[in-house]
């Protein structure tokens, strides 16, 4: 089996100089305890892949699949142009145009490649994921099905940008302005209402990051 956290680990030291799990957790500035949550689960956080694979040169879908070769350099002839191609994850986590999702898990479902230059012009591609949208409170903008490209560097709000964001044990993609004291998560569908939040209500907001582009796949 190459999937779950043992198969992940036996990958990862046969390719770095890291040979235990508490080296692991050094590397991935995470407490012993979040490694060996990790290993009770069976499962490896997609920011791991990513985080690993940028600062050791893997190749992300080897290291957590065990698919293709440990490096990228090594799946084709250098000839070939496939340098102008730069996988981004796909994760479990889906962003609600609505209420609120509550399928918030990091696992990465698979990867889709971007042309390197266009992902760089836009930011650093080892901080960029893949969510799909559900609901339809960001219509006609962003309409429920759609694939969106998230930055997860780039929490700094910009009024009027679209973010996705987390609020209690929810995700959701929404339109943010900030206020004196006060975030504002509004919709482009004008049948749902901005939702303000204050106070307290602060304590329990992420920023996960910003849009960058969506897809749409026509059924």
């Amino acid at each position: 089996m190459n999937y779950g956290f043992e198969a992940f680990f036996k990958r990862l030291c046969a390719e770095t100089e890291i040979t235990n799990q508490s080296q692991l957790a050094r590397e991935l500035d995470v407490g012993r305890a979040a490694v060996s949550l990790a290993k009770r689960k069976d499962s490896v956080p997609a920011r791991w892949i990513l985080d690993l694979s940028a600062k050791y040169g893997l190749n992300p879908l080897w290291l957590e699949m065990g698919k293709g070769f440990p490096r990228p350099e090594s799946t084709m002839p250098a000839a070939d142009d496939i340098s102008a191609y730069q996988e981004v994850p796909k994760v479990r986590a889906r962003l609600s145009a609505g209420g609120g999702s509550f399928e918030t898990e990091s696992q990465v479902e698979g990867y889709y490649s971007f042309r390197s230059d266009w992902l760089n012009m836009r930011g650093n591609p080892s901080n960029m994921v893949l969510m799909e949208v559900i609901g339809n409170s960001m219509e006609p903008e962003i309409k429920e099905g759609d694939m969106v490209l998230i930055d997860e560097s780039r929490t700094d709000v910009l009024s009027g940008g679209i973010y996705a964001v987390g609020v209690e044990d929810t995700v959701m993609v929404k339109r943010v302005e900030r206020l004196p004291g006060t975030l504002v998560l509004r919709s482009d569908n004008v049948d749902y209402s901005p939702i303000h939040l204050s106070g307290d209500e602060l304590n329990n907001v992420r920023v996960i990051g910003k849009v960058l582009w969506a897809s749409r796949e026509y059924r």
